[in-house]
């Protein structure tokens, strides 16, 4: 397949955009979210306005801190046709950095091979739901694996506090600082979200208020959290327990739970992509929506799976990840629920509604047995390792 991998990245390629160009304006729906609402920031309603579109079931309104809103005005000055195209192009980019970066980490750079992977992993549910709304999940992906890798601190804290500016979910990212003992990029981390929140706030101080101060916090604004796109483990327990658990005593077990799960994956291993890849499944497990299409960070982890995940466990997974995203599962159970508010489901809807949080939590664990197999280094931040650093940086 290496030596078609041009061709058929090529082939990916003009397969998508031939579907762009027969997309309806609907089709690319947070997209239209972004680049209709942004321009309220300026006239100081960016929280009470709503997209009119979908009225009837849900008006959408604007999640994003406000200097996201600052960052997706110029989208609003050209026209629609213009800006999805635009978008469209960025998109794809980000998906072959992402893929072309993880390789690199792996060790394996050739640029073929991160063509073959990009031409495939372009037809998978996260990557083409996010590509279908119109969605930012590339884009903050391909900066955070940029930069998270980076031996610069700065680079490194820049990237996630930049991304944490524009949606709040990256700073998880922060962690992965703290597991590498790398405390100025932890710092730089810091100054960088004060930043961009600083740039939003001279924008807009009101809201800015409104948001870090009112808004933050309520998931029922972002969407609903017991439909099937919602792949969170917030939005499993509440689909099989019939109701939203919020932050109750079962959600705490299962984020406690997540978390020894992340502390077995990173805990003996200095790879840097697995840490980033645990790091960020932590935050998809543990935040309360992680819609379908967050999960393309799964991406990189397959890559990790099938390359250097050297135990049966990791094999297994990569084919469940297969499965699943190849499968379209989610979009499936979409079409099965009744509606995107009610909880109760039928049982066997329930238990493939565990799809992606499942496969989450099996990947922590399948990277945490493969790199204890692997040489049986040290742990995460011993002495013996130079700085505390990762042993793969990206160049």
């Amino acid at each position: 397949m290496l030596s078609v991998a041009p061709w058929l990245l090529a082939l990916s390629v003009v397969g998508h955009l031939f579907m762009v160009a027969f997309q309806t304006k609907m089709t690319m729906i947070d997209l239209l979210v972004y680049r209709n609402g942004s321009p309220h920031l300026f006239s100081g309603d960016l929280y009470e306005w709503r997209l009119d579109q979908y009225a009837d079931v849900f008006p959408l309104p604007f999640t994003y801190p406000p200097f996201a809103a600052a960052i997706f005005t110029p989208m609003s000055w050209i026209p629609w046709e213009a800006s999805r195209w635009v978008w469209q192009l960025i998109c794809l980019g980000c998906l072959y950095y992402i893929v072309r970066t993880s390789l690199k980490l792996l060790k394996l750079p050739d640029p073929r091979r991160a063509m073959m992977w990009t031409a495939l992993v372009l037809w998978i549910e996260p990557v083409r739901t996010t590509l279908n709304y119109g969605q930012i999940n590339l884009v903050l992906a391909a900066i955070l694996i940029g930069t998270l890798a980076s031996a610069r601190d700065w680079a490194g804290g820049a990237g996630v506090g930049f991304t944490a500016g524009i949606k709040l979910t990256p700073a998880i990212s922060g962690l992965y600082f703290l597991l590498q003992r790398r405390w100025m990029a932890a710092v730089w981390s810091f100054v960088a979200f004060v930043a961009v929140y600083g740039i939003g706030w001279a924008i807009s101080p009101s809201q800015s208020d409104k948001f870090w101060f009112e808004l933050l916090g309520d998931a029922s604004r972002v969407g609903p959290v017991g439909s099937a796109i919602n792949q969170s483990l917030r939005g499993a327990l509440s689909r099989t327990v019939g109701f939203d658990v919020k932050t109750g005593p079962i959600y705490i077990v299962a984020v406690l739970v997540a978390a020894a799960l992340t502390w077995f994956a990173v805990s003996r291993t200095r790879d840097a992509l697995a840490l980033i890849i645990s790091v960020q499944m932590l935050g998809l497990l543990v935040s309360p929506i992680s819609w379908s299409h967050h999960w393309v960070w799964m991406v990189p982890a397959l890559l990790w799976l099938v390359h250097e995940g050297g135990h049966l466990l990791c094999k297994i997974t990569a084919g469940l990840w297969v499965v699943l995203t190849g499968g379209y599962l989610i979009s499936f159970l979409l079409l099965a629920q009744p509606n995107i508010w009610d909880f109760p489901r039928p049982w066997y809807f329930v238990v493939l509604g565990w799809g992606y949080p499942a496969a989450g939590a099996l990947t922590l664990v399948a990277i945490g047995l493969a790199t204890r197999r692997a040489a049986g280094g040290p742990p995460v931040g011993d002495e013996g390792a130079a700085d505390g650093r990762p042993s793969r940086v990206a160049g």
